[in-house]
Order: structure tokens, then C-alpha cells, then sequence
């Protein structure tokens, strides 16, 4: 990381991707939705989004930026699926400032705390148990004393598949390579080092890519890591829907499922740092806790 000025090129080029990302990924979720001409929902309506103007205002009142929520719930294959986009901008408070200075080491957060940052979040919880979960982000942070950018992917089944596992794997290191053969083993054991639930003892899911704070110097080449992570998200995790979405499930295999939503649930709630960070910089709360499933379970 490293000092900065106001950035404005880059940050409006990175607000732009993020808008088309999640326009790619808004469509092909409503293709598998159109397509989906069996099983027990096939003779439902076809889901679709409903999409949300969010916006955020500063302790004064003034325009502090937001961005499109679009919710999909009840759908043929998503259960309930969210896809958000932000660009918000403003100052941290004061706890959010000595987190970041702690976990960056940060100077001149005290003296200059103002902050840009803009992403894509999404969560699909989805009605065939045999169909795995997924969550996908990407973001672009800036403050005046630095840049970065983080995120990633990673899978979340109830019932796992190790062809579906192998597949989401090797797809992301066929985007991840050209950058450097180093970076899918390092982003691989980032997320399965971010995405372990500590109170249970396990990942969350079996694992994917992640990064944060991530910031060689060279915006261009970063940004160009940062769009790769998002173009290896539809072709990384589209094949394992339609491989599961027809096969028949049953009772146990329902409340296999809401079992293991307890635990994205926890995760989310206890652990995620976007989670805290869009609480904390008072963010729409209904787009910050959509990754939520619309049920869970406790035993």
C-alpha cells in the first residue's frame, strides 16, 4: 500500500467494472432460471431480481455515495440470491480509523481519516441441496495515505462433490496463472486461512480464492488481478449448478442444508470483515446482511 492522490480515473474506471460484472452475472443467473424445466420448482414462475436503489448519507446528511441491491428470492433454482453493487465515499469514525490503522498500520488516518471504496458482493443460497452455495466479491479501497484492493470466491456446499470442488479450483487457477503461478496457491491458502470458522473448527465451505489489502504498487496490473478474480466466477461456479440442479433430494438432504446455513450464518455475523466494515460506515443494512439465508437451522 502506499501514499496516493484523489485517484479519480481509477476509481471510476474500477466503479464501472463492477457495474458491468454485475450486469454479466445478473444475466446468467436468469438464464439458469429460465432453463430450469425440471424437478420440483420447474413449474414455478421464474425468478427474478428485484432491484434496490441503496443510498448512504454522512453524519451530516450529505451524499455519501451507494449502489443497486438485486434480490432474487423464490426462484426455480435460487432459494435467495443477491448480487450488490456500491461506490460510497466519506470519512471513518473513530473506531473504524483504529481498526485500520491497527490491522494496516496506516499512518495519517487520524489526521486525513476521509475514504473512497467501491465493489460487488454477492450470495446464492439455493433450493436443490445438491447445488452448492457461493459468494463472490471484489473492491477497490482507497484512503489519501493508500489503495488496495481485495476479494474473491469460494464454495459453499451442504453436499459435497469433489468433481464440483476440483472444478471451482482449477478454473481459478487458470484465470490466476497468467499473473504468476504463485498467486493461485497464495490466494487459495488465504481463503481457506479467512474462511475458517475458529468456534467450529472448519472452513466454512471447500475453500476458493481470496485477497485483501492487495496492492504491488502498480494499479493497472492490480486492477487487471482484481477483474480476473470476477471473470473466473461464472465459469468457475455456473458448471456446478447445472451439474446438480436436476438430481432428486429428500427431507435429510433439506435439513442437511439448513444445517450447514447456520454456519455461513455465524461466519458472516462474527467473523466477515465487509460484514463489520458496512455496519460501521452505516451502509444500507438490508444490502449489508443479504448474504444471509432466507432459513437456517440449529440442532
Amino acid at each position: 500500500m502506499m501514499a496516493t492522490d484523489e485517484m479519480i480515473p481509477q476509481k471510476a474506471e474500477a466503479a464501472a467494472w463492477f457495474r458491468s460484472l454485475r450486469d454479466q452475472i445478473v444475466e446468467a443467473f436468469e438464464t439458469l432460471e429460465e432453463t430450469q424445466t425440471a424437478g420440483p420448482f420447474a413449474d414455478q414462475p421464474v425468478g427474478a431480481f428485484e432491484v434496490t436503489e441503496t443510498k448512504r448519507t454522512g453524519d451530516a446528511g450529505e451524499d455519501a455515495g451507494g449502489g443497486l441491491m438485486s434480490v432474487m428470492r423464490g426462484g426455480r433454482v435460487f432459494e435467495k440470491v443477491g448480487v450488490n453493487i456500491s461506490t460510497v465515499h466519506g470519512t471513518l469514525g473513530e473506531r473504524a480509523q483504529n481498526a485500520m490503522a491497527a490491522r494496516k498500520g496506516i499512518p495519517g488516518m487520524k489526521d486525513d481519516p476521509r475514504f473512497w471504496a467501491s465493489g460487488i458482493s454477492l450470495v446464492a443460497h439455493m433450493q436443490n441441496p445438491h447445488a452448492p452455495a457461493v459468494h463472490m466479491n471484489t473492491r477497490m479501497f482507497w484512503t489519501p495515505h493508500a489503495w488496495w484492493f481485495g476479494g474473491g470466491s469460494d464454495l459453499n456446499p451442504c453436499i459435497e462433490y469433489d468433481e464440483d470442488t476440483a472444478h471451482f479450483h482449477t478454473t481459478q487457477k487458470a484465470w490466476l496463472d497468467p499473473h504468476g503461478e504463485d498467486h493461485y496457491p497464495k490466494l487459495k491458502a488465504w481463503a481457506d486461512e479467512y474462511f475458517f470458522v475458529p468456534h467450529r473448527g472448519r472452513t466454512r465451505g471447500v475453500g476458493g480464492v481470496f485477497m485483501d489489502d492487495y496492492c504491488t504498487g502498480d494499479w493497472a496490473a492490480d486492477f487487471t488481478l482484481t477483474q480476473d478474480l470476477g471473470r473466473a466466477f461464472l465459469p468457475a461456479y455456473i458448471p456446478c449448478v447445472e451439474a446438480r440442479r436436476n438430481l432428486a433430494w429428500g427431507e435429510a438432504d433439506k435439513d442437511k442444508q439448513l444445517v450447514h446455513r447456520g454456519l455461513y450464518a455465524e461466519y458472516n455475523l462474527v467473523y466477515d470483515r465487509g460484514t463489520k466494515f458496512g455496519l460501521e460506515t452505516g451502509h444500507d443494512a438490508n444490502a449489508v446482511l443479504m448474504s444471509l439465508p432466507p432459513l437456517a437451522k440449529w440442532v
